[in-house]
């Protein structure tokens, strides 16, 4: 008996259906994954995500507490006594204070009232990668013509990386480049004019509010001139775009939540003009000194977010100088002054750019306090994709003993930065194939 055509007709619509079904199935992940898609899509996916988990969970009102702080109460610090800067002796020369300004002017010249360097080829960002394309911008101005791209895949394997660190864009510069750079902290408005008028654009590092993003980011720019009777920076911007303006005081206000971090790139035949800008600055130790006592000051004349920033930068400039107990304290401040801070002004992305925390609990012994730092870190993203953090944690987890969680914590952090050299050289040393 044949079937009736009707009922054939059916069955032959199901079979195009289930075969277009399957060929969507199928090919839908390999179209996702071709790069062009991937670049335009994946910020979209991942804003998606982010926007779910934060409506779920909201990461401004996630406060982490450290368990083994020897604060007993909050208090807003007064001049007369600051329990943690009390503390902030090891390595902590008991010589003069640095000078008030970075910049060494005994034998520069007067500045210029108005600079904007040309030749800079601007370069928008792909998703999550200001790092790699500020850099491209910068080396652009040298004479360089590559683009963000092979920084990227260097710097940041994994295209969802929330940072890029400056010493890792510091070390693309001496691996790939024949150029030279300066990494250093606690830079000002006189110190970034100098070096403009003197020719050299500046990459700084600092936080970011704007359309497109929730609450406090961190973001790299390139400073390429300024107008002294405007009191106006002009900027390189991979989001914005180029030749983007901002005022003195706000940028030096967005600057200090990466404590005033600035690096400047240069030919090796222009060495000496760099180092006679920095003048007592070409020492790291003088430097770190010199930005810590900045945030000391600040502490005390600041109040809020601004605040918060300033114990944490005096924390960071404490680890660079290794004293460890006194930035772990100093810390402890700044984790007391964050619950007072407005929940939309909260910076809670900050532990995806700054390890200082992690080094200055370790290396104190607070083991569990990196832990839950790390723990609470990761666990407010909306996708835990910090390499630091699970390396950090995989120490204080083997410190304590938890050798298997130890292991599984520098093997997320490879996952997802494939090649992450901290992990793979702790990895080897445990005798564990990476």
């Amino acid at each position: 008996m044949f079937k009736p055509f009707r009922e054939v007709l059916t069955m032959n619509k199901k079979r195009i259906y289930l075969l277009v079904l399957a060929g969507l199935l199928i090919g839908i992940p390999l179209i996702y994954n071709l790069p062009p898609v991937r670049d335009r899509l994946d910020w979209r996916v991942a804003e998606l995500v982010a926007r779910i988990k934060y409506a779920v969970s909201p990461p401004e009102q996630i406060v982490f507490v450290p368990e083994e702080s020897d604060l007993l109460e909050t208090s807003t610090p007064s001049p007369g006594h600051s329990p943690a800067a009390s503390k902030t002796t090891t390595r902590v020369p008991s010589t003069e204070e640095p000078a008030s300004s970075p910049v060494s002017t005994a034998t520069l010249e007067p500045l210029p009232l108005k600079i904007q360097l040309d030749g800079i080829r601007h370069e928008y960002q792909t998703w999550n990668n200001c790092g790699p394309a500020t850099l491209a911008i910068a080396l652009s101005f040298w004479g360089w013509e590559g683009d963000q791209r092979p920084i990227a895949a260097l710097t940041k394997p994994n295209s969802r990386d929330k940072n890029v660190m400056p010493y890792e864009l510091t070390g693309y510069i001496e691996e790939e480049t024949d150029l030279k750079v300066i990494y250093r902290v606690g830079g000002d408005i006189e110190l970034l004019k100098q070096f403009l008028a003197s020719g050299f654009p500046v990459i700084i590092e600092k936080g970011f509010e704007g359309p497109g993003f929730e609450g406090w980011i961190g973001h790299y720019v390139l400073t390429t001139g300024y107008d002294e009777s405007s009191r106006l920076f002009t900027m390189q911007d991979s989001f914005y775009g180029p030749d983007q303006v901002m005022e003195y005081d706000d940028l030096m206000s967005y600057w200090r939540s990466f404590n005033f971090t600035y690096l400047v790139i240069y030919p090796p035949e222009r060495e000496e003009e760099v180092l006679a800008i920095l003048g007592p600055h070409v020492d790291e130790e003088y430097n770190d000194r010199y930005a810590a006592q900045m945030a000391s000051d600040e502490i005390y004349r600041l109040t809020g977010r601004d605040q918060f920033f300033a114990w944490f930068n005096r924390g960071t400039n404490l680890v660079r100088l290794q004293d460890y107990a006194g930035a772990a304290s100093v810390y402890d401040e700044a984790f007391a002054v964050y619950p007072s801070i407005p929940e939309k002004e909260r910076p809670w992305r900050i532990m995806w750019y700054q390890t200082g925390p992690y080094w200055a609990y370790f290396y104190s012994g607070r083991y569990q306090d990196v832990i839950n730092l790390s723990t609470t870190t990761l666990n407010a993203m909306s996708e835990p994709v910090l390499e630091e953090s699970y390396y950090w944690r995989a120490l204080a987890r083997e410190t304590l003993g938890d050798v298997k969680g130890a292991v599984n914590d520098l093997q997320s952090a490879l996952k997802v930065h494939p090649g992450f050299e901290p992990a793979v050289i702790k990895l080897e040393q445990m005798g564990i194939e990476p």
